[in-house]
C-alpha cells in the first residue's frame, strides 16, 4: 500500500535536531568595501570634480534664484491690477488696490536687484519703479486700443472681455508694452518677462521692438519681431509673420536691424520681412508667404505668384498655362 500523503511529507521532514539533508546557503559576510575597479574610480573622480565645479559656479553667480518665477509673478500681477479679467480677487476697491500696487513695487526692486547686483543701490531701483508707475495708466489705455483692434477685425471675437481673457496676441502684447518700458534701464528682467508671453503663446516679441496704437495680432502662433523693429498705427499681424535681420552679426548690435511697418499695414501668415533699411508703406497689404528684403511705396499690395501646370496626359496639353495670385 502507498503511503499517505502527511506521511510522505512527514518522512521528508528531519528529526528535532538531526541535520537536513537540503543544503543550505552560507549568509555572505561583509569585510570590508569590495574592490574598486579602475574605471569606477575614474568615474568618481570625474563626479567630484564635476560637483567641484558647479559648487564654485553656484557660489559665484551674482544672480538670484527664482528670477523667471518672479518675472511670471510680475506679469501676471501687473495685469491682475490693469484688468479685473486677470484679477485674483474679485471687486476689489482702492485700498486693496492700493495695496497690490504697493506689493508690486516690492516684487519689481527685488527683481531689478536681482537682474544686476552690480547695478547701483535703492536709488536706480525706486527711479525704476517710478518710471514703470507714472507709465501704467498709458500702458492700460494703449491695450484696451489694442483689445478693441483685434475686436473689430475678427468676425469671430464675441466682445472684448473675450480678447482680453483668451486672445494669445493680447497677452503676448500686454507683455511686451509692459516689459518695454522697464527695456534699458533694467538688465534681463524685461526679457524674462516677454518670455511669459513667448512660452505661453508661442508668440516672441523682443522688449525693445517698438509698438504703435491699435496694434492687432490674430492667432499669432509662431509670430516674431525682431529688437530694432517699428511698427505704427493700426498694424495687424497673422499666425507665422517673421519681422527680422538679414544677417546675424554680434558686430551688428547697436545697428538697426528690423524692418520698419507704416500705419494701417496687413501682413499676412507666414510672410517674412527682413532688414534694418526695409519700409513698408503705410496702408499696405502684405501677403501670405511673402519674402520681402527692399522697401514698397506705401498702399502697395505684395503678393506670390504660383503657377499651375497641366499634368502629363491631358486632353488638351497646349492650352495655355493658368496664373492666379494667392
Amino acid at each position: 500500500m502507498g503511503r499517505t500523503r502527511e506521511a510522505s511529507m512527514a518522512a521528508g521532514r528531519p528529526r528535532d535536531g538531526a541535520p537536513s539533508a537540503l543544503p543550505r546557503c552560507a549568509s555572505p559576510v561583509l569585510v570590508g568595501s569590495p574592490a574598486v575597479s579602475g574605471s569606477e574610480a575614474r568615474a568618481q573622480a570625474s563626479q567630484e570634480e564635476l560637483l567641484a565645479l558647479l559648487a564654485r559656479e553656484h557660489r559665484d553667480h551674482p544672480g538670484a534664484p527664482g528670477l523667471r518665477r518672479l518675472a511670471e509673478r510680475f506679469a501676471y500681477e501687473v495685469l491682475g491690477l490693469l484688468f479685473p479679467h486677470f484679477a485674483t480677487r474679485a471687486g476689489m476697491g482702492r485700498d486693496e488696490l492700493a495695496e497690490e500696487l504697493a506689493a508690486l513695487a516690492g516684487l519689481l526692486a527685488q527683481a531689478a536687484a536681482a537682474s544686476d547686483p552690480t547695478a547701483p543701490g535703492d536709488a536706480v531701483t525706486s527711479a525704476v519703479v517710478e518710471h514703470l508707475f507714472s507709465r501704467l495708466g498709458a500702458i492700460r489705455e494703449a491695450l484696451w486700443l489694442d483689445a478693441l483692434a483685434i475686436h473689430e477685425g475678427d468676425p469671430a471675437s464675441q466682445s472684448v472681455d473675450e480678447v482680453i481673457l483668451a486672445y494669445p496676441g493680447f497677452l503676448a502684447t500686454a507683455t511686451h508694452r509692459i516689459a518695454h518700458e522697464l527695456y534699458g534701464r533694467v538688465a534681463l528682467f524685461p526679457r524674462l518677462l516677454t518670455e511669459v508671453a513667448h512660452r505661453a503663446t508661442g508668440i516672441d516679441i523682443h522688449p525693445g521692438a517698438l509698438l504703435g496704437a491699435s496694434f492687432a495680432i490674430d492667432h499669432g502662433t509662431g509670430i516674431v519681431i525682431g529688437e530694432t523693429a517699428v511698427l505704427g498705427a493700426r498694424v495687424r499681424l497673422y499666425q507665422g509673420v517673421t519681422l527680422g535681420a538679414t544677417r546675424v552679426n554680434k558686430r551688428l548690435e547697436s545697428v538697426k536691424r528690423h524692418p520698419t511697418i507704416g500705419d494701417d499695414v496687413v501682413i499676412y501668415a507666414n510672410a517674412t520681412i527682413l532688414g534694418g533699411e526695409t519700409v513698408i508703406g503705410r496702408g499696405s497689404r502684405i501677403g501670405g508667404n511673402v519674402w520681402l528684403t527692399r522697401s514698397v511705396a506705401p498702399y502697395s499690395v505684395v503678393m506670390p505668384t504660383a503657377r499651375v501646370e497641366r499634368r502629363g496626359g491631358d486632353a488638351n496639353p497646349s492650352d495655355d498655362l493658368i496664373e492666379f495670385n494667392i
